[in-house]
């Protein structure tokens, strides 16, 4: 065998990965120079602004910020907070846009991945390259996950920025009233974001399989932000209690257990596996459809 005979599958082998990783960077870069990604991260930022300014303006005159006590909902425990400690801010927006800002927005953008594609005509040119189906629906599918995570830290940074402009900033008093450090306070935060960024996963693989579906992307979007409403009006539905835990919505607001003393970590996990599950039903969902989908647009 010649020299070039035996270089010829290595070079293969090493174009897979490499393909693959050009996909994967295209997807993502295609994701967020979309002007209407750049929007939606605009509005998510946005809101923490509003809800600073909001509190600043309730406690100017040395008033309180209204709400329940830690026992009375991750929000209201939160902004209670805030004037005590601008670091509050980023987990009282997050809790405040992750039951609608958030999903809407991660809605929006998983429904249109591949709909969006196929109403624009550049569906099948993308199947024409080397790098398969099954490749680009990982790939788009990870562009829709990356953007989960930048739109829950968009977010928490913007809180943080407002909080510290607003506010003082110092030593945290968790949820049961032990007080830790602001680093510890800072890192909970982030680690906060991370799982709010994952209670979102689930949300994305039923997006993409509702985008696999059809050739409209405003379809889909609609579609998929219908879902996401429906299900979260069952989970308020008393009569439905046996069903709540397995809606994906059902533990998104868990990760207030992240600012107790210790960490709770029982119903966080399970609001994570249960994301899981649904990215891997919808997922394969996803995949079984696209796989065999006739693409002509």
């Amino acid at each position: 065998m010649s020299q070039a005979e035996t270089a010829a599958p290595a070079a293969r082998r090493t174009r897979g990965p490499l393909r693959s990783l050009g996909l994967f960077r295209s997807e993502l870069t295609l994701t967020f120079r979309r002007w209407r990604t750049v929007a939606l991260l605009g509005v998510l930022a946005a809101v923490p602004v509003l809800i600073g300014i909001a509190v600043k303006i309730e406690t100017g005159d040395g008033g309180t910020v209204g709400g329940g006590g830690p026992e009375g909902g991750a929000g209201p425990a939160f902004v209670t907070q805030i004037t005590n400690n601008g670091l509050f801010l980023v987990f009282a927006a997050l809790a405040a846009t992750l039951p609608v800002f958030l999903p809407m927005a991660v809605g929006v953008v998983a429904g249109d991945s591949v709909a969006g594609e196929a109403n624009a005509g550049t569906l099948r040119y993308l199947l024409v390259a080397p790098a398969g189906r099954t490749r680009l629906l990982l790939a788009k599918f990870v562009a829709v996950c990356a953007f989960c995570l930048a739109a829950a830290l968009v977010v928490a940074l913007s809180a943080l920025a407002v909080g510290a402009l607003f506010f003082p900033l110092g030593d945290v008093t968790t949820i049961s009233g032990i007080p830790v450090s602001f680093a510890e306070g800072l890192w909970r935060a982030v680690l906060i974001a991370a799982v709010v960024a994952g209670s979102l996963v689930g949300l994305a693989a039923i997006g993409l399989f509702v985008s696999t579906l059809t050739g409209s992307g405003v379809a889909a979007m609609a579609t998929t932000v219908g879902l996401l409403i429906t299900v979260q009006i069952l989970d308020t539905i008393p009569q439905l209690d046996a069903v709540h835990p397995y809606l994906f919505p059902h533990y998104w607001l868990s990760f207030a257990d992240l600012m107790r003393e210790p960490l709770l970590w029982d119903e966080v996990l399970r609001n994570l596996g249960l994301q899981a599950v649904y990215a891997a039903v919808f997922g394969s969902a996803a995949w079984a459809r696209f796989s065999t989908k006739d693409v002509t647009a």
